[in-house]
This record gives structure tokens, sequence and C-alpha cells, in this order.
């Protein structure tokens, strides 16, 4: 009886686990050279070289650097928004709060290049600028739902108003953690923000809601906040005014 030979459909397969695993590459690489050096000081010449592959291999799966961008952004995106859940099964704890800010800034720290110059990369690219627009519905739509959740747990005590400031204004203190941080605790160029002085932010997001902390909860979130109390010397100790 012949034996016929059976042919391995790997051809199609391993071409198609090395283009997902060259661009994957790009993506990191791109990433970090975005975060050391800047998005606008970082070429696809630089990140080819970097990668030690050719120009016209980079094209191939990315037609221009704004493309990169996209792609992380949508990456960025994706983690933020796995983060902002609320359990169906179970009510808010203070921990969920941390855990919430803390994987937020995690977030914050690893696509820092994005909020490090986020005007220019949204000025420059209007579909990007679209889509950050309707991320930023979505998360303040998430974080909303996330203060109904403490206010039915019983750890805040909101109004719907409340609720909608609150989730505006923490908005605003996480994507602008970054340019604060470099516009006023940075006394020069060799400075550098570390992840610890990102996450100074998240005391920030406490102090929001101090005020409408209930009795029962106040103490435990007290402590949490502590946790992430601001350690710049120029924040402890403002100048007086002149």
């Amino acid at each position: 009886m012949a034996i016929m030979a059976v042919m391995k459909p790997s051809s199609t397969k391993d071409t198609n686990s090395k283009a997902v695993s060259t661009r994957e590459r790009i993506l990191c690489a791109s990433l970090q050279l975005f975060n050391e050096q800047g998005e606008r000081n970082v070429s696809t010449n630089h990140i080819a070289a970097h990668l030690d592959i050719s120009p016209g291999n980079l094209y191939y799966h990315f037609k221009n650097k704004q493309a990169i961008i996209y792609a992380l952004f949508g990456q960025y995106q994706k983690r933020v928004l796995n983060i902002l859940q609320v359990p169906e099964d179970r009510q808010l704890q203070p921990m969920d709060k941390l855990n919430y800010l803390q994987g937020v800034f995690k977030g914050l720290w690893d696509f820092r290049f994005l909020h490090r110059d986020m005007e220019h990369l949204l000025l420059s690219d209007p579909q990007l600028h679209g889509h950050y627009r309707a991320f930023f519905r979505t998360c303040e739509s998430r974080v909303r739902e996330i203060f109904r959740g403490l206010g039915r747990a019983g750890i805040l005590d909101v109004t719907e108003e409340d609720i909608i400031d609150l989730a505006l204004n923490t908005w605003i203190i996480v994507t602008s953690w970054f340019s604060f941080l470099r516009c006023n605790l940075l006394s020069d160029e060799s400075q550098t923000i570390s992840p610890e002085l990102l996450q100074g932010g998240i005391y920030q997001v406490f102090t929001l809601e101090r005020p409408y902390l209930t009795e029962e909860y106040r103490d435990v979130m007290r402590e949490l906040q502590q946790r992430y109390m601001p350690r710049p010397s120029w924040l402890a100790n403002p100048p007086a005014a002149e």
C-alpha cells in the first residue's frame, strides 16, 4: 500500500508568525525609543537601525511613523479600558480604587511618550485625535460608573452631579500629571521623571474624594492615600511668594 506523504501546512503559518513577530518587535522598539528620546526625535530609520532591519522591512508592516504611533495608542487604549471595569458580582472595596489608580498610572508610565507631547501628536494626526476624543468619552463614562459603585458601597456620599465633576477632574489630573511634573518639579534637563514621581498623582486623585468620604471609610482611604504622599521638596515646601 502506498503511503501518502502528509504535507505540513506550515509555510503560510510560519510566514504569518514571522510577520507578527516582526511587527511586534517594531512596536516594542518604537515604544522604547519614543519613551527614552521623545517621539519627535525618533524616525523610522532610527527604529529600523535599532532593530537591525531594513527601512523597507519596517515599511512592509507600517507605512509611516504615524501608523506606529496609532498602533501603540491602540495598545494603550486597550490596557486602560481593561482596567476601568466595575465588577458585576460584588460591591467595590477601598482597594479596588487603589488598584484602578495603580493600573492607570502604570499605563501612563509605560506609554509616557503619548502624554509627554499629547497636543502635538493629536494636532498632527486628525484620525488619532478623533479616536482619542472617543477614548476620553469612554473613559469618562467608566470612571463615572466607578464613582457610582463607590457610592453604592457606602464609601462615598455623592450625588450624580458630584460624580460628573469627580470623573472629569480625575481625568484632568491623570492626563496632565506628566506635564505638571516636567514644568514644575524638574529643575533642569538632566533630571528625569521616575515611576515614583509619576505615581504621586494617585495622592492627588484621592484628595479629590476626601470631602465625599463617609465616616466609616475615611480612615482606611486616608491610609491608602498616604502611601503616595508626594515626596519632591518643591511640592512639600513651596517657595514663598515674592
